[in-house]
C-alpha cells in the first residue's frame, strides 16, 4: 500500500500530463469527469484477449468548486463488470484474480486560469485500487459501473471487438510521416513533380496507392493530440492523453504504475513470434518510434523508455516484445553512458551484450549482416534534415551530433530510404515464415513545420515518399510485396497550405511591410511552379522526385493558421530556421521576431500565446493510404484507434483463450 497523504505540496501535477472535470482549459483528470475513475473509461474498445490494466479512483476534493466529503475519499467502493445479456460479476471474480489492496495519494491542479494566476490550486485525496494484466476474450458490449459515497456511480461501456484470428497478411510496414497532411502531400507534389498545362507528368508514390482513407486524431481528453499519445492509438487501439503513451493517466505521482494497455508489437511477438523494428530520422526516444514498446505518462522519460525498448516493462508483470529486432534512429543521448541514460548505463554495450550488432554510421549500416538483431544510432538528438544533408551540406559541419557524445559533427549519416531497406532485409531474414512489422517514420515533416522551416518540412516528406517508392519495389524483388500490406499515414496534422505564389525579387526590394505583401500572387497571379525548371549551374544529384532548384525567383506562399510572430520572405532557408527569440527586460519565455530570420520579409502577426515559440498541431483529419492484404478495410473516415483494430485483425492477432495460437492459418480471417 502506498500511503502519502500530507504530502501535498510535492504532488503538483503539471496541467499537461493531467486532463477531466467540468473544467476545460485544465482538468482534473483526463475522461473522470466524476468523482469516481474507471480507467479505461466509458467508450474504450479492446481487442479479444488484448492485456490491459484497470484502474479505479475515488477522488475526495478538499477545496475548490468540487470540495466534498471534508476531502475524505470513499475507500469502501465496489465495482462490477456486466457482459451484455449476463449478471453482474466482482472484477476478481469475473477475470478470477485477487482482490488488491487500496493506495492512497493526492495530487494538485487548477481548475482554471484565474486560479493558476492567483497560484490557489485545488488539492484531492485519492483512494484507488488497480487490477493489473487482464484481458476479456469474449467479444461483445460490457459495462463496468463503479459505486461509491453511498449512492454516486461512474459507469464505462466497454465494446470487445469482433474475433479475427488468421493472418491475412505475413508482414505490416506503417510508414508515419509525423505531422502530415493532405495540403503538405499536395504542396510536396508541387515541389517534386512537373505539371505541364495542370497535368502532373509523374506523381507522388502515395498518389499510386490503390485506397485512401481518413482518420480522425483526437485524443481522450482534448480535440489537439500530439504525437505520443497518437502513436499510442494508432499502435494499442486505446486513446491517451498528451504526452502519454500505451497507458491511461491516472492521477499518481508515478510515471510508471499508470494502467496499461497491450501495444501490437508486444501481441505480435506474444501471438506469433514474429520479428519487429522501428525507424526513424528523430531520436528513436521521440514519441512516435518509443511509443511501439513505451508504457508511460511522459514522453520525456528518455531514458527509460529506452530500457523499455531493450528489456520491456520490468516494474510490473507484463508482455516481453523481446527487443527490436530493428532499431535505427538518432537520440544518442540515451545510450551514452551519463545523465541523459537511464540510470547512467551505456546502452550501447547493454544493446551489444544482448546480441545486437552496432552501427553508428552509413556505412557501417551498409555493412551490417542480416540474421542479427540490429541497433544504428547515428547521431545526437534528431538527424539532420533532408535538405541539409543533401543540398545545403555545408550546415551539416555546424552540428555537434557525433553518436559517441563527443562535439563533432555526424557526417556519415544514412537516410531513411537506407535504413528502411536495411530494416527490411534484417526483419524478412529474421522473420521468416513468421513475418515481421516494420514502422518507419518521417519525423521532421513535423519538426520542420513547428519551425515554420516550410521547405524543410516538404523535403522530409519527398523523402518519406522515396523511400515508399524503394520500399516498394524492393518487397517486389524479394518476393514478400504480395503478403505486405503497406500503409502510410500521420499522426497529427498541421494547419498548413499554400495560397498563392510570390515573387521573392520584388518582396525583398520594397521598403515596407505593406509594399512587400503587394509580391504575393493569389488566383490567377499565383503562377506556375519554379522548382521543376532546371537552370544553369544549379544541380543538385538528388535524383527524380525532387525539386531541380530549391531556390527560385517565384516561390509558394504558404504558411500556418497558428503560428507564432514572425517574419516572412517565402525564400528557401539556407541554414535551420528560428523565427522567434527572447528581448532584454522582457521574461524569457515572452518570444519576438527574430530579427535575422527573413530580414527582407514582412511581420506576420501571430495567433498564439506570446509564450510560444513554433506552429502547433490542428485538428484537421489526416490521410490513409493502403495497399497490399486487407486494404479494402481501410478506406472512409475513422478515429485513428481504429487502424490498430484493422492492422491487428489483418495480422490475425484476436484471442478467443489464453492458449497460443498452432498456426497463422491462411486465406480470411474466420469471424467468432
Amino acid at each position: 500500500m502506498r500511503t502519502n497523504m500530507g504530502k501535498l505540496g510535492s504532488l503538483l501535477v503539471v496541467a499537461a500530463f493531467l486532463s477531466g472535470a467540468a473544467a476545460q482549459t485544465f482538468q482534473r483528470l483526463g475522461a473522470c469527469p466524476d468523482l469516481g475513475c474507471v480507467l479505461p473509461p466509458d467508450q474504450s474498445d479492446f481487442l479479444p484477449g488484448q492485456y490491459f490494466d484497470l484502474r479505479l479512483e475515488v477522488h475526495a476534493p478538499v477545496n475548490g468548486s468540487e470540495a466534498f466529503n471534508n476531502g475524505v475519499p470513499d475507500e469502501n467502493f465496489s465495482v462490477v463488470i456486466t457482459k451484455e445479456g449476463d449478471t453482474p460479476k466482482s472484477i476478481a471474480e469475473f477475470f478470477d484474480i485477487p482482490e488488491p489492496e487500496i493506495e492512497k495519494w493526492d495530487f494538485k491542479w487548477y481548475e482554471d486560469l484565474f486560479a493558476q494566476d492567483a497560484d490557489t490550486p485545488s488539492v484531492v485525496n485519492v483512494a484507488s485500487k488497480i487490477y493489473r494484466k487482464i484481458a476479456i476474450y469474449e467479444p461483445g458490449n460490457y459495462v463496468v459501473t463503479m459505486s461509491y459515497y453511498g449512492g454516486q456511480i461512474t459507469t464505462a461501456n466497454w465494446v470487445v471487438r469482433p474475433l479475427a484470428t488468421q493472418k491475412k497478411a505475413k508482414n505490416v510496414i506503417l510508414f508515419i510521416g509525423d505531422g502530415m497532411t493532405t495540403n503538405m502531400i499536395t504542396a510536396a507534389r508541387l515541389l517534386g513533380h512537373k505539371s505541364i498545362n495542370g497535368k502532373y507528368q509523374s506523381l507522388l508514390q502515395m498518389d499510386q496507392f490503390p485506397v485512401l482513407g481518413h482518420q480522425m486524431t483526437h485524443s481522450i481528453d482534448s480535440f489537439i493530440t500530439d504525437s505520443a499519445n497518437s502513436a499510442s492509438a494508432l499502435y494499442t487501439g486505446h486513446k491517451s492523453t498528451v504526452n502519454a503513451m500505451g497507458v491511461y493517466v491516472d492521477s499518481s505521482a508515478d510515471y510508471f504504475d499508470d494502467p496499461k494497455v497491450e501495444t501490437i508489437v508486444e501481441l505480435l511477438k506474444r501471438t506469433w513470434g514474429s520479428a519487429w523494428g522501428a525507424v526513424s530520422t528523430a531520436a528513436i526516444s521521440d514519441a512516435t518510434p518509443i511509443a511501439l514498446s513505451g508504457h508511460s505518462r511522459s514522453r520525456y522519460a528518455y531514458g527509460s523508455l529506452v530500457d523499455q525498448g531493450l528489456n520491456s516493462v520490468t516494474n510490473y508483470s507484463w508482455t516481453s516484445h523481446g527487443g527490436p529486432d530493428v532499431w535505427f534512429g538518432g537520440g544518442a543521448e540515451q545510450f551514452n553512458s551519463g545523465s541523459g541514460s537511464y540510470e547512467g548505463k551505456d546502452y550501447y554495450e547493454a544493446f551489444a551484450s544482448a546480441g545486437y550488432e552496432i552501427s553508428l554510421n552509413k556505412s557501417s549500416l551498409l555493412k551490417l549482416g542480416n540474421s542479427s538483431k540490429a541497433l544504428g544510432i547515428f547521431c545526437q538528438s534528431h538527424f539532420p534534415v533532408w535538405l541539409d544533408r543533401n543540398v545545403f551540406t555545408e550546415n551539416l559541419a555546424t552540428f555537434e551530433n557525433d553518436p559517441l557524445g563527443s562535439e563533432n559533427p555526424a557526417l556519415d549519416l544514412p537516410g531513411l530510404k537506407e535504413m528502411t531497406l536495411k530494416a527490411i532485409d534484417i526483419l524478412h531474414t529474421r522473420g521468416g515464415d513468421k513475418g515481421f512489422f516494420l514502422m518507419s517514420e518521417g519525423a521532421s515533416i513535423d519538426k520542420q513545420m513547428h519551425a515554420l522551416d516550410y521547405d524543410r518540412a516538404l523535403g522530409d516528406l519527398l523523402e518519406l515518399d522515396d523511400t515508399i517508392r524503394a520500399s516498394i519495389a524492393h518487397l517486389k524483388d524479394i518476393g514478400e510485396l504480395d503478403s505486405t500490406l503497406i500503409l502510410v499515414t500521420a499522426d497529427h496534422g498541421h494547419g498548413f497550405d499554400v495560397f498563392g505564389g510570390v515573387d521573392t525579387k520584388y518582396l525583398s526590394e520594397q521598403k515596407t511591410d505593406r509594399e512587400k505583401r503587394r509580391a504575393v500572387g493569389t488566383y490567377e497571379l499565383s503562377g506556375l511552379s519554379q522548382y521543376t525548371v532546371p537552370v544553369d549551374g544549379v544541380s543538385y544529384s538528388t535524383g527524380p522526385n525532387f525539386p531541380v532548384n530549391w531556390d527560385p525567383r517565384y516561390t509558394l506562399a504558404q504558411g500556418f493558421g497558428a503560428n507564432p510572430d514572425h517574419r516572412e520572405n517565402y525564400r528557401v532557408h539556407k541554414a535551420p530556421r528560428k523565427v522567434v527569440s527572447s528581448t532584454p527586460g522582457f521574461d524569457k519565455d515572452d518570444f519576438f521576431v527574430d530579427a535575422e530570420d527573413s530580414p527582407d520579409g514582412f511581420i506576420v502577426n501571430g495567433t498564439l500565446s506570446v509564450t510560444e515559440s513554433a506552429g502547433v498541431h490542428s485538428l484537421t483529419d489526416v490521410p490513409v493510404f493502403a495497399m497490399g492484404p486487407c486494404q479494402e478495410t481501410f478506406g472512409g473516415v475513422y478515429g485513428n484507434i481504429d487502424i490498430f483494430y484493422k492492422m491487428a485483425n489483418c495480422l490475425g492477432l484476436a484471442r478467443p483463450d489464453n492458449r497460443s495460437p498452432v498456426d497463422p492459418g491462411d486465406g480470411c480471417a474466420t469471424e467468432h
